[in-house]
């Protein structure tokens, strides 16, 4: 049974076939430029040649189509016709507290994502777009949202109700929800069974660090917490997003600054993390790193900042879970960032933690044990997959 996954952005889509009886990539792409003067689609079959086309694509209607052609080509396509294509899995961001489990796409399903477009106005409003695009080429077709806040909608109250006055929640539904949802459930799912942990009791966190970066507690593959909060701006240092701060600098930098508030916000998602703190040297961390390497203070103090907010939130989370029994590094950061998990992990011996550095250096976007044989506490690095827990959920719902 192959299942194709999409993540439509406002310009663009990524997607991967995944053939579900080994649940092996059969083919990938990326569409960039929708609705804008050079489109591109990008064609990967597995185990044959790039295939590229450069058209107009005014909308993502004629995308998908694009999409679904190129999966059919003679020459470049992997798959006959759209009835081997059992089911379409969605990547949606938001449903605020509707949904908080994965389900088949309905008309009340796509109501409620348009009503959630205010709380994710970048995201949502694509995702629905490029649920309809299916839908028109498609008729019939299965499709199944799954959605990015769901991993945080075990959270209990006390971990996410907001200090505010309560008919906020109660009119607005503002409260924590977190995001990478579909990424921290395949990784700590994937670390219960790759650390032989007990499955109905195990403690872990992870460490979701990329240009967004989040970081969960779980327990038996629960969410107990996660840093994001109702937007991904809460948390972690980012690449660009600031993360956590005292929210009266807002009212500060307006007044002083002669900004609007939604300027402000714009900075803080857009200029600050790791990118406004260096001063501007990069949003990339590699690019921090090597000028850190090179004698720049200002780099140094910034990734040590970074790492202090990563290992205050690990010790945070062991508080909430009382204990933590495997951390693993994820996303590009946490997989490839070698020089990164000595300077988180210096700050956990507390914990008995014990980082095989060897090992670490080693593990490099690979699946490996990174703690010594005696640490009290295992440590891992788990490339996450966020497609192929989206085909997971798909198949779930429709076999």
């Amino acid at each position: 049974m192959n299942i194709l996954v999409l993540n439509c952005g406002s310009s663009s889509l990524k997607y991967q076939l995944i053939n579900m009886e080994d649940e092996s990539v059969i083919a990938k792409g990326l569409v960039e430029r929708i609705g804008i003067e050079g489109s591109i689609l990008t064609h990967k079959p597995t185990g044959k040649d790039k295939f590229v086309v450069e058209q107009p694509m005014s909308d993502h209607k004629v995308a998908v189509k694009l999409v679904l052609d190129a999966l059919k080509d003679a020459e470049h396509g992997v798959i006959k016709s759209d009835d081997e294509i059992a089911a379409v899995g969605h990547r949606v961001l938001h449903a605020g507290e509707k949904y908080q489990e994965s389900i088949i796409i309905n008309d009340d399903v796509k109501k409620v994502i348009r009503e959630c477009f205010d709380l994710g106005p970048l995201h949502n409003p694509a995702n629905l777009i490029g649920i309809e695009a299916v839908e028109a080429a498609m008729p019939g077709k299965a499709n199944v949202a799954v959605w990015d806040t769901a991993f945080g909608g075990s959270m209990e109250p006390k971990a996410f109700l907001y200090a505010i006055p309560r008919e906020y929640y109660e009119k607005y539904h503002i409260r924590r929800y977190g995001f990478h949802g579909t990424s921290h459930m395949f990784v700590s799912g994937e670390t219960i069974k790759f650390a032989n942990l007990d499955p109905e009791k195990a403690k872990v966190i992870v460490c979701h660090l990329g240009n967004g970066a989040s970081i969960s507690a779980s327990i038996g593959g629960k969410c107990v917490d996660t840093s994001m909060g109702l937007t991904p701006l809460e948390g972690l240092i980012m690449g660009t997003r600031s993360g956590d701060l005292d929210p009266a600098i807002l009212e500060y930098l307006c007044n002083h600054e002669n900004l609007t508030i939604s300027e402000m916000l714009n900075i803080l998602n857009k200029k600050s993390g790791v990118l406004g703190m260096s001063g501007g040297i990069s949003s990339d961390f590699r690019d921090i790193n090597d000028a850190m390497n090179n004698g720049n203070e200002v780099a140094k103090q910034t990734l040590e900042a970074y790492a202090y907010r990563v290992a205050k939130y690990i010790g945070s989370y062991t508080a909430a879970m009382n204990g933590v029994d495997a951390i693993t590094f994820t996303a590009g950061v946490g997989e490839n960032a070698v020089w990164l998990r000595p300077m988180v992990c210096k700050y956990l011996g507390y914990l008995g933690i014990q980082l095989d550095e060897e090992a670490s250096a080693k593990a490099v976007g690979e699946r490996m044990l990174i703690s010594t044989p005696d640490s009290k506490v295992k440590l891992c690095v788990i490339p996450t997959n966020e497609e192929l827990a989206i085909a997971r959920e798909t198949l779930r719902l429709v076999k």
